[in-house]
């Protein structure tokens, strides 16, 4: 343990989980150099925040040069990089998204869409999913179920809360498998409706169109067009929590355009500002304008610094044309992803979009009875050979395949030759 950790450690308090032990000391695009003199690839980007690599030059110049000018405004003046981050948002959000409520972390932006669907409905229920992960703030933690770990001794959390089982096709609810399954789980809406809470009484549902800490799942498009005409036949609004899925994680804008979704609310947060903290709540004129001034509110919200960056990480998209580049290279990865569960038996699942990507190690392919032990390994071995990667799941036995979009494709096999190198050395098949 190396004297920053050790230092930290002392004052900070547990509650704060820490992935490696590693002190960084600079990143570069999909690298990071250590205090050790290694410099590790890194495709875990921050937990999703990096995602056009670490310190990108134009984000850092834009960050500098209002650093310089206006480091902090409280909501008492307007400012260039606010008005500049809103109408670029504008441009990228789906088609009718166009007003912004800017805070500083996608926990936040999740409470703001809450609060916002209560107040223009008038409705106090809310539909959300079994294994969602939106946030650690007291309503985001309510809705948050994807271990149980999040909500001990912090009952009783808010109320009017429902939940359905979330269409997850590895692991289905109803165990069924893909040949049996015809979006069954759908079906629970009435259910709920008629045992539950009435329709009518429902402001709406909040989803994470991929299920990013429950292990990387992702909504199955024939369900999510299903849910669609459901939600809009009950009149009841749809939330994406898009703060992992957001500013090309699927190698598109936002999850939504993969799906051809128009939600009626958004929540992003993380990759919005390549590390600076800032989030949105994102709707329409329709509803953002029956938000009257002091609803909601926010000091530290949009800050002059980070909306300079957040500007500067979508223009760097932009320019440099990542989402076109990254969804050729995403090909490469969920083939070369695929090839490991052919070669391992302890691979059980492989799963995901673009640069989203799951890899579920189990015990028994047959039982699915899962295997946190042999990814553990994984993630020893990988960092050892310089190589940064992170879990998720309930059973903390699912692979996050997280890479910037900066990431080249020989970059990629260099990463994946050390998870196929460390897998043969723990796990053969």
């Amino acid at each position: 343990m190396n004297d920053i950790v050790m230092r930290a450690r002392k004052h900070l308090a547990p509650a704060l989980a820490f992935d490696t032990e590693l002190n960084a000391v600079k990143g570069d695009g999909a690298t990071v150099t250590c205090s050790d003199g290694k410099t590790y690839l890194d495709f875990s980007c921050g937990t999703a925040v990096a995602n056009i690599g670490y310190n990108p030059p134009k984000v850092v110049a834009a960050a500098k040069k209002q650093l310089d000018a206006l480091m902090h405004s409280g909501c008492v003046y307007y400012y260039e990089s606010l008005a500049r981050i809103g109408e670029l948002l504008a441009e990228i959000t789906p088609n009718g998204i166009e007003k912004f409520f800017f805070s500083n972390s996608g926990s936040e932006a999740v409470e703001g869409c809450i609060k916002l669907a209560r107040y223009v409905t008038q409705k106090p229920a809310l539909l959300c999913y079994l294994g969602a992960f939106h946030g650690r703030t007291y309503g985001a933690t309510s809705l948050t179920t994807s271990n149980s770990k999040y909500r001990r001794r912090y009952e009783p959390l808010l109320s009017g809360i429902y939940r359905l089982p979330y269409p997850h096709c590895y692991r289905c609810p109803l165990g069924l498998t893909e040949k049996t399954c015809s979006t069954d789980c759908i079906e629970f809406f009435d259910k709920t409706f008629r045992h539950e809470v009435a329709a009518d009484d429902v402001a709406a549902l909040i989803m994470e169109p991929i299920q990013g800490e429950q292990g990387v799942v992702p909504t199955p498009k024939k369900y999510m067009k299903r849910l669609v005409e459901l939600l809009k036949e009950k009149d009841i609004l749809l939330i994406f929590d898009e703060v992992q899925t957001g500013f090309g994680r699927t190698c598109n804008w936002f999850a939504a355009d993969y799906y051809g979704v128009t939600p009626d609310i958004m929540a992003v947060a993380k990759g919005i500002a390549s590390g600076m903290p800032l989030s949105a709540v994102c709707s329409t004129n329709e509803f953002m304008d029956q938000w009257p001034p002091g609803a909601h509110g926010t000091t530290f919200g949009g800050n002059p610094v980070s909306c300079a960056a957040a500007a500067a990480t979508i223009e760097t998209i932009k320019e440099e044309k990542m989402l076109e580049k990254s969804r050729e290279i995403s090909l490469h990865v969920a083939k070369r992803l695929n090839a490991l569960k052919d070669k391992f038996a302890c691979v059980g699942d492989v799963r995901g979009v673009g640069y989203m990507m799951g890899v579920e190690f189990v015990k028994d392919r047959k039982t699915k009875e899962p295997d946190p032990d042999t990814l553990e390994a994984l993630l020893k071995g990988c960092e050892e050979n310089q190589l940064i990667l992170i879990k998720s799941g309930p059973f903390a036995n699912v692979l996050r395949f997280y890479p910037p979009l900066c990431v080249t494709k020989e970059q990629i096999d260099r990463g994946i030759d050390i998870i196929e190198k460390v897998l043969a050395r723990i796990h053969k098949k």
